[in-house]
């Protein structure tokens, strides 16, 4: 089994950053208007905002994606995160999405945001392994996006 890496977004990772999520997205839904908006250009519409990209690496090559996305002072959302098939159960999934709570923390986070279905059980696993429960209720926001209907958060200890 090869080592997952995790390296950060840099110009000419937008293709990588789009298949990578795309993949997943058409596998068990259909792109949005929000998913179109991120694709066509990441770095002005995460990272310009003050937003960080990561990338799980295996022998060179991205094989899974997660960003972090300013919500607004102290908030992130963990959003757009994805494994290629070939790589899921590699740890390429849990490695990248540490690096993006850990990334959270470093800046300052009080805490951290992200939407899923409840079709993708195996993620919903594993934002749970890693400290992430389910918003209550009655703090729910409605979402841009028609598939989200799991809401979960994470409080960071500064």
């Amino acid at each position: 089994m090869s080592d997952v890496t995790v390296r950060e977004f840099q110009p000419g990772d937008e293709d990588a950053f789009r298949r990578l999520n795309e993949e997943w997205i058409v596998r068990y839904f259909k792109l949005e208007a929000k998913d179109r908006e991120a694709f066509a250009n990441p770095q002005e519409k995460i990272v310009a905002k003050g937003g960080r990209i990561f990338f799980a690496v295996i022998d060179g090559e991205p094989v899974g994606v997660c960003a972090l996305v300013p919500m607004g002072p102290g908030e992130y959302e963990i959003s757009k995160m994805g494994v290629t098939a070939s790589a899921q159960g590699k740890g390429a999934g849990r490695t990248v999405l540490q690096r993006c709570v850990d990334a959270g923390r470093e800046m300052g986070a009080a805490r951290l945001y992200l939407e899923t279905n409840r079709t993708l059980t195996p993620a919903i696993h594993l934002y749970e392994a890693v400290g992430f429960k389910q918003v209550p209720t009655e703090r729910i926001v409605a979402s841009p996006y028609a598939r989200a209907d799991v809401f979960m958060e994470m409080w960071l200890d500064r």
